[in-house]
């Protein structure tokens, strides 16, 4: 069975790129390595039907430092309503239901200092509707 991402990232890693055309893509990526596939994570497909519900998208979206954490935030902002996000990891934090969407310590082994990662739930597996997300296009 041939991996496949699913809709909603698709959709949400779509909006980033037609945001921030000339960002830089160095950290993203979709589907786990060699590493991942030793552990539990959304890189790696779902053995049922070969679905990924994670993305890495890289911090680097314009010359400002600060760019990748708003953006971050306003993903977790998104994620209060649209349930077809799971979780949000990144500089060493995480949001999920689990926290009421507040950010708290992760304490993984990757900080996620490089990119931002987004892990979506099977609500999102065939769900390709747009996020509202204001630094996306979204109008508030």
């Amino acid at each position: 069975m041939k991996p496949l991402l699913c809709k909603a990232g698709q959709q949400l890693r779509e909006q980033i790129d037609d945001s921030f055309v000339e960002r830089s893509r160095k950290s993203d990526g979709w589907i786990g390595d060699r590493a991942h596939s030793n552990r539990k994570s959304d890189h790696n497909p779902d053995p049922s039907n070969g679905i990924v519900r994670a993305i890495d998208v890289d911090k680097d979206f314009d010359s400002r430092p600060s760019t990748g954490a708003y953006l971050a935030d306003q993903i977790r902002l998104c994620a209060k309503k649209d349930k077809r996000i799971s979780h949000i990891i990144y500089a060493g934090k995480i949001a999920s239901a689990k926290s009421l969407w507040r950010w708290r310590t992760y304490s993984g082994i990757n900080r996620h200092d490089a990119h931002i990662h987004i892990s979506f739930t099977k609500k999102g597996d065939k769900d390709s509707s747009f996020f509202k997300i204001p630094m996306l296009g979204a109008n508030t």
